[in-house]
């Protein structure tokens, strides 16, 4: 007899089905008990990740509750209490019969109703006839799980019912095409019968069932675990800023902290409340059924060209909000403006925001001087000096132009003409390879360190999921591990790319059964990884596995490596971080975390007793020691990506990939 295993005594429930006791789960559904159970129960309009709804009648059962009998669907009613079940009464087999002929009457070619009526000893076509029998083998048969798909899945009401009685149909609003359908196919996948059929597949792919059966999966999946997991669908990436606060890990005044007691004003909580008023699929996948981007109607421009007009906002997303608390900025309405005007100017927000923040700091260190800025007082938390800012780098005019020219140009321009002290904003200026850093601190795992820094294009936001499995989780711990990480997940994103992929649906909703695996292995959730593959195998025709993956990836990562080394980039003094992403640059900087991290360090790993000695005696301490920790997890990771010391690819590496061209080879000889 099987058994539904429960979590704790109180929710065990004992019922009895066909004469024989189980124990079973209480408030689950008595179809899902039945099933457990190995009974099959007839149904026309079920469907495991849709809310039931009882629709069609067939999964009737005989229940016995405190004495009383009656028939109940089995697929709506939530077990509460110990009752008796029949499956098989003479009740249950009359009721399901006559369902299933009024069925078969009104639909008798269609696959799905005939098969259900033959289990239920139904064959007479005719008794029910009527000037209402539909003929045709693909007709809808009023089931609603297109609906429940549509409201469930994708957040929308595009289908519905209308009429009454005989005259009940399925229609769009006003039986026009809805413009907001996004093209997901969910209801298409559900429909047991075939009704509704998809006539616009613009890509073409070689097996669209099989894609469509890993995009129901994943569309499941949003529907019913999202909203305890990252809340996508909910407030989308802004979800982020909570957790990052919460971890120590949004960057708070050019990196220098990990967290502010402020950033209630802009995390996700406060975006909802104010802010969000609808969700979109943001135009990356038509079919998208995540639509994390958020949109704010209506918002009053305060400052520049579009001053005192409302508009709409496409976002604020997490590195938006980041990005702002990067500004020591923890103003909604000034996050919302920002987000516009960075939009409207074509300015990416990360590079915006992370660049400011370096000014804000360069600022309040006597660095530059109002003399400098045309008279705006850049200290951190100056809204509306950013925005003038801002303004200033779309017209090309004023301090604006200087700050659109990113932190490298910055830096150049004032250790020569106004003698700034170079180390110092080597160490403060966030950027590698001339791109700014993405919005995530990145003292404490040294696997983030490398990720951003080894990255062709330099430290990208895409690259920042390793700090979690580094720092947080700490599945990582060896240099192996780390080499190993940054082998796969780069490359994984790469492949991401290649194909046009989002990477959100891989990571940011998991599957419920995703912690079955070691942590390691978890991290990669193999079960989205899998459906990767099948949708690679679905469009081109062609299975895909691991080994598959990243030598594609791998054959392109490496060609950018060459690339860049022919451009005069590409080597190891091209991967050396800004000390801010490796520890604390300033006095007030170590103290802050001193507690938590770095005299916990010093003692426990490095083998110095801070007690007697400065701040400044023990960050010099603990510079030495992150410094030569960052070069062996790059020494490392070389070695597994098949580079030499100097992070150039070697010819046997190339020759392994198949792309040991000799216009690549001669790039790459001698060094």
């Amino acid at each position: 007899m099987a058994t539904v295993s429960v979590n704790t005594p109180t929710n065990k429930i004992n019922i009895t089905i066909n004469g024989k006791e189980t124990t079973v789960t209480k408030d689950m559904t008595l179809l899902n008990a039945l099933t457990a159970e190995g009974i099959e129960v007839p149904t026309l309009c079920h469907h495991k990740d849709l809310t039931p709804s009882g629709s069609c009648r067939l999964c009737v059962v005989e229940i016995e509750n405190a004495g009383e009998k009656e028939l109940v669907t089995s697929c709506n009613y939530p077990i509460r209490n110990s009752i008796k079940v029949e499956t098989d009464s003479e009740l249950v087999k009359k009721q399901r019969k006559n369902l299933a002929e009024m069925l078969l009457g009104r639909w008798p070619n269609v696959p799905a109703v005939k098969e259900v009526a033959a289990k239920c000893g139904a064959t007479d076509v005719n008794k029910f006839k009527s000037e209402l029998t539909d003929d045709n083998p693909k007709a809808c048969i009023l089931c609603g799980m297109c609906v429940r798909a549509c409201d469930e899945f994708i957040m929308e009401r595009i289908l519905d019912f209308a009429g009454r009685g005989i005259k009940r149909h399925l229609t769009m609003p006003f039986g026009e095409v809805d413009p907001h359908c996004i093209g997901c196919t969910s209801c298409a996948y559900v429909c047991p019968t075939g009704a509704i059929e998809i006539v616009d597949d613009l890509n073409h792919p070689v097996n669209p069932k099989l894609i469509r059966d890993y995009g129901m999966k994943i569309n499941a999946e949003m529907a019913t675990l999202d909203k305890s997991q990252c809340r996508m669908r909910e407030v989308g990436t802004a979800n982020i800023v909570d957790v990052m606060n919460a971890y120590d890990l949004l960057p708070v005044h050019n990196y220098k902290f990990g967290s502010h007691p402020d950033s209630p004003n802009i995390d996700s909580k406060a975006l909802k409340a104010k802010y969000f008023t609808q969700n979109q699929p943001d135009g990356c996948w038509k079919g998208c059924s995540m639509a994390c981007a958020k949109a704010v109607d209506g918002f009053e421009i305060k400052t520049g060209p579009y001053k005192g007009q409302k508009v709409v906002v496409d976002g604020p997303e997490y590195e938006t909000a980041a990005a702002a608390a990067n500004m020591g900025c923890f103003d909604g309405d000034f996050l919302i403006e920002f987000n516009f005007y960075c939009d409207t100017y074509g300015v990416d927000t990360i590079s915006a925001g992370t660049c400011m923040a370096f000014i804000m700091e360069a600022y309040e260190a006597g660095v530059i001087t109002k003399k400098h800025t045309g008279g705006k007082e850049l200290k951190f938390g100056a809204t509306n000096e950013v925005l003038e800012c801002l303004h200033e780098m779309a017209l090309g005019k004023g301090f604006g132009a200087d700050y659109g020219k990113g932190i490298r140009w910055l830096k150049n321009k004032w250790i020569k003409e106004y003698g700034a002290d170079a180390q110092f904003l080597q160490d403060i200026g966030m950027e590698v390879k001339g791109l700014e850093y993405s919005e995530y601190v990145s003292k404490e795992s040294l696997a983030q360190q490398a990720g951003y820094t080894m990255a062709v294009k330099g430290p990208q936001h895409d690259e920042a999921w390793l700090i979690f499995m580094d720092m947080v989780n700490n599945q990582i711990p060896s240099f192996e591990d780390k080499a190993n990480a940054l082998y796969y997940y780069p490359l994984w994103r790469t492949w991401f790319a290649l194909h046009g992929l989002c990477k959100l649906i891989w990571n940011d909703v998991v599957p419920a059964d995703n912690k079955k695996y070691k942590p390691q292995v978890a991290a990669k959730v193999p079960g989205h990884v899998e459906d990767f593959f099948k949708f690679y195998e679905g469009m081109l025709g062609k299975p895909i596995d691991e080994e598959g993956m990243l030598n594609e990836s791998a054959r392109v990562h490496n060609l950018q490596r060459i690339i860049a080394r022919m451009l005069g980039y590409g080597m190891r003094k091209d991967d050396m971080p800004p000390f801010r992403a490796v520890g604390p640059v300033t006095k007030e900087e170590y103290e802050s975390r001193a507690d938590r991290y770095y005299d916990k360090q010093l003692k426990e790993i490095i083998g110095v007793d801070p007690a007697g000695k400065s701040t400044e005696e023990k960050m010099k301490i603990l510079r030495e020691y992150r410094i030569s920790q960052y070069n062996k997890v790059v020494d490392a990771a070389y070695k597994r990506r098949g580079w030499n010391k100097n992070g150039v690819p070697t010819i046997e590496r190339l020759k392994d990939l198949g792309i040991d061209l000799p216009e690549l080879v001669e790039v790459i000889k001698g060094d």
